[in-house]
């Protein structure tokens, strides 16, 4: 019977078959098959195996523009929330998210995206655990191979459950249902397990990941180490409040970076070399995916139609919390007429509160390293969980050391309980846009979306300009090519 796995295992099948059987090998096997003994037969290869993961990770695999991998989901997560604002609809590339209508269409392309995108990370990270053991090399090989694929399904997995499960309720039953557990390669459909279930397998292999990754150092920041496996366990601890380890783990997770000057700041988000990214995508010259890229949409220079049309602005609400000696301030132009910025030659538009955050290096093409953990959303966790946690004290110093990094007249916050809070917040608000948060943190937050006072408009938007805390478009749909392929055996959300 056809169902959803056979697809996203088919692709993990090429994607490993690709990056790890040499050129003869692929001239005479069938390419339908996977020679798993080929992928598996030696640490060499499970490593090729991996590479192929990485670039998942930055290629666009599923045929729609704005789909180029992990930044697809960063791109989504943003323009649903109301730190992001549309400025025309003659761009119509993400306007329905940003109108909330594609993750509650359970046809639709992005919704299945999110759906998809994430099981072929985890089919191709079933595949290297149920075969590294086997393979010929170097132990150390081997646990750094089987860790950074532990590491990609439970950051996998983490992903998904936010999405398409109910919010995770501190101290509640949490079983309401969230996703399928495919834990070993399979063509087999499997029925949705709770949100409570998912978050307990999501733990397991974060847990086994930390320990596999102790002593890998990485051969770049595209390669998971344990500082990226404890930075995604930080993550977790803060979603479900477990503050304390969500602190310390945090704290952990930077050690050995630092944070960026401010020349760097506004430098253009695109060199992972940058020393306080911790994990990023590097992409080359012969492997930008062009108008799938993420600086396709996000930078401010590169001509293409929805940079020149629909250049992507901040919430003047959240813009007017920014104090004036702040670097942060300079990334955006209130006036919409600064001539300074770097926007296309051709472009059509300049919208007020525009971003030059992201910039491409050569506006001729597409490519920026793509940012997924940073050292200060490490310092934001921590000090956002000590705050919750009612260490007042320890949250305002965590956050000072990155405050007055960005501004050099910062004090010291004297705020306590949740006016601490409030301002931690806006500092990860502030620091993380346009990085693929919003959504996951207004759900996790149980907070409702809010874009009234500010500079969105209500036409563009559809009228979505508030949605309530615990409604059910919170939570995505299952695509219905899930339901179908799988007989009914997985249900749909509330809709």
């Amino acid at each position: 019977m056809k169902n959803i796995y056979n697809r996203f295992l088919l692709v993990a099948m090429v994607i490993i078959t690709s990056a790890s059987c040499k050129k003869e090998y692929l001239q005479t096997t069938p390419t339908d098959q996977v020679a798993t003994e080929v992928a598996f037969s030696s640490t060499t290869n499970a490593w090729a195996a991996l590479n192929g993961i990485h670039r998942t990770m930055y290629s666009q695999i599923f045929g729609v523009q704005a789909q180029g991998g992990q930044s697809g989901n960063m791109l989504y997560m943003d323009i649903l929330g109301e730190d992001m604002v549309f400025n025309t609809s003659s761009s119509t590339w993400l306007l329905p998210e940003y109108r909330w209508i594609r993750h509650r269409d359970a046809t639709s392309s992005m919704l299945f995206y999110n759906y998809q995108f994430y099981y072929v990370i985890i089919g191709n990270a079933n595949m290297i655990i149920a075969n590294i053991d086997q393979a010929e090399g170097p132990d150390n090989d081997k646990l750094a191979i089987k860790g950074q694929a532990l590491a990609y399904r439970a950051w996998a997995y983490f992903q998904m459950v936010q999405l398409f499960g109910e919010r995770y309720v501190v101290g509640g039953q949490n079983n309401s249902l969230a996703v399928p557990l495919v834990l070993a390669p399979q063509l087999t459909p499997t029925s949705r397990s709770t949100v409570d279930q998912v978050y307990q397998q999501i733990n397991s292999d974060i847990d086994q990941a930390i320990a596999n990754l102790g002593s890998y150092k990485g051969a770049n920041k595209s390669h998971l180490t344990i500082n990226t496996a404890k930075g995604i366990k930080a993550r977790i601890a803060l979603v479900q409040g477990d503050w304390l380890n969500a602190a310390t783990l945090a704290r952990e997770a930077r050690t050995g970076y630092t944070l960026m000057s401010n020349a760097q700041y506004l430098q253009g988000f695109n060199d992972y070399n940058n020393p306080e990214w911790i994990w990023a995508s590097r992409i080359q010259s012969d492997q930008t995916s062009y108008f799938y890229s993420f600086f396709a949409y996000m930078s401010a220079n590169y001509s293409s139609t929805v940079i020149r049309t629909s250049p992507k602005s901040i919430s003047s609400a959240l813009y007017n919390t920014i104090s004036d000696t702040d670097v942060r301030k300079s990334v955006w132009d209130p006036t919409g007429a600064n001539k300074d910025f770097p926007i296309p030659t051709s472009a059509s538009l300049r919208a007020p509160y525009m971003s030059r955050k992201f910039l491409v290096a050569d506006p001729s093409l597409s490519i920026g390293d793509v940012p997924y953990m940073r050292a200060a959303e490490m310092y934001l966790i921590e000090a956002e969980a000590l705050a919750r946690s009612g260490d007042d004290a320890g949250a305002a110093a965590a956050l000072f050391t990155l405050a007055v990094n960005r501004d050099e007249e910062y004090t010291l916050s004297s705020n306590t309980g949740q006016a601490l809070i409030n301002e931690i917040m806006l500092q990860r608000r502030v620091e993380l846009w346009g990085e693929g948060f919003r959504f996951y943190d207004l759900k996790r937050t149980n907070s409702p979306l809010d874009r009234t006072g500010a500079n969105h408009n209500a036409s563009y938007a559809n009228g979505v300009l508030e949605v309530p805390a615990n409604d059910n478009r919170w939570q995505f749909l299952i695509p219905q090519d899930e339901i179908n392929f799988s007989n009914g055996l997985v249900v749909q959300n509330p809709q």
